[in-house]
């Protein structure tokens, strides 16, 4: 059933962000599920909905909060296979393969994780996180391959949106990427510190932006390996990445923003498409033969929502990114 809620700031509330104020008045709800409500006018004060997630509370402001009533899903469940790696009564890890994408939207209704999902698990699936994402507690990119978790009860949902909001801030959570880079950092460790948002130029596109128009976003990065010809500088080099948060392409963005864009984003590295001839032939297949970025989900640790466990799954390289790696190492070893 929808429900209303009637809030009133208090003294010791004020100077809250509006978010982390409604986790704690409404206990019931994860934070992802109330900043899902702001961001759908479902939050208003003094008759207007909220605009924004990060503004302060004060006191004596009065919140409604509208909850919509449960629906049911309306993808259809689909026989699709899945690469299970593990799987009890509470959660579900995928290793999610490329051309996947997480959930139902714009240009591909069926074929995705949440209607694979609802064939093989659809009676315990999660009713939290929207009508279109049953059970998603975080996601990747269509082309972006390996390990996501997907919740089965509305107790894990709520429980692992914690720990996905907090972004390994406790030490509860961890996600570990594997990449293939154009060229390679100067220094072997650092961090990309750069707010994110969607670009001014094209709006489907996210970018680095200034001032409170982004959103903070910080990655860091480990140099694994390098690629080159003889003794001239890495043409390609693969990176570990860990992100402190989870913005929209954050990955592809940040390295883009420090001029090591992922191989085969045409999205946001489209402007090495002369690197490409570099490679030399074999490479240059194995790269046309990925057909996306070069970005795989490699490592995920987490908290198990009820029993309190430390799990960890790893996820090798999937063979379209071994190809391309295996023919860089014959470049650089000839």
């Amino acid at each position: 059933m929808a429900s209303r809620e009637t809030l009133t700031v208090d003294e010791a509330e004020a100077g809250q962000r509006l978010d982390r104020f409604l986790a704690l008045r409404l206990p019931a709800l994860s934070r992802s599920r109330l900043q899902a409500l702001i961001r759908a006018g479902e939050v208003t004060r003094a008759g207007q909905a909220v605009a924004g997630l990060g503004g302060k509370v004060r006191v004596g402001e009065i919140y409604e909060v509208h909850v919509p009533a449960a629906v049911e899903a309306e993808p259809t469940p689909e026989a699709i296979p899945l690469k299970i790696v593990y799987e009890d009564a509470h959660l579900i890890v995928i290793d999610k393969p490329k051309g996947m994408p997480v959930h139902p939207g714009a240009g591909h209704a069926s074929g995705t994780l949440v209607n694979a999902l609802l064939a093989h698990c659809g009676d315990s699936l999660s009713g939290i996180g929207g009508v279109k994402r049953p059970g998603i507690v975080h996601r990747l990119d269509k082309d972006t391959t390996g390990l996501l978790v997907v919740a089965k009860t509305d107790a894990a949902h709520k429980a692992l949106a914690e720990q996905f909001a907090s972004h390994g801030a406790d030490g509860r959570l961890e996600r570990g990427y594997r990449a293939l880079v154009w060229g390679a950092p100067q220094r072997p460790r650092g961090l990309i510190d750069a707010r994110l948002g969607r670009s001014s130029v094209n709006r489907t596109k996210m970018a680095v932006v200034s001032g409170e128009h982004g959103r903070h976003a910080v990655t860091h990065y480990t140099l694994l390996e390098t690629f080159a010809k003889g003794e001239t500088k890495p043409l390609v080099s693969m990176l570990r990445l860990t992100l402190e948060t989870g913005r929209t392409h954050q990955v592809r963005v940040h390295m883009t923003h420090i001029g090591h864009p992922l191989l085969g984003d045409m999205t946001y590295g489209a402007g090495h498409k002369a690197s490409v001839r570099k490679l030399g032939p074999k490479a240059e297949a194995a790269l046309a033969a990925l057909g996306r970025q070069a970005l795989h989900a490699a490592e995920l640790k987490f908290e198990h929502p009820v029993t309190g466990k430390q799990l960890k799954f790893e996820s090798e390289l999937p063979d379209d990114m071994v190809n391309v790696v295996a023919a860089l190492r014959a470049i650089r070893d000839q």
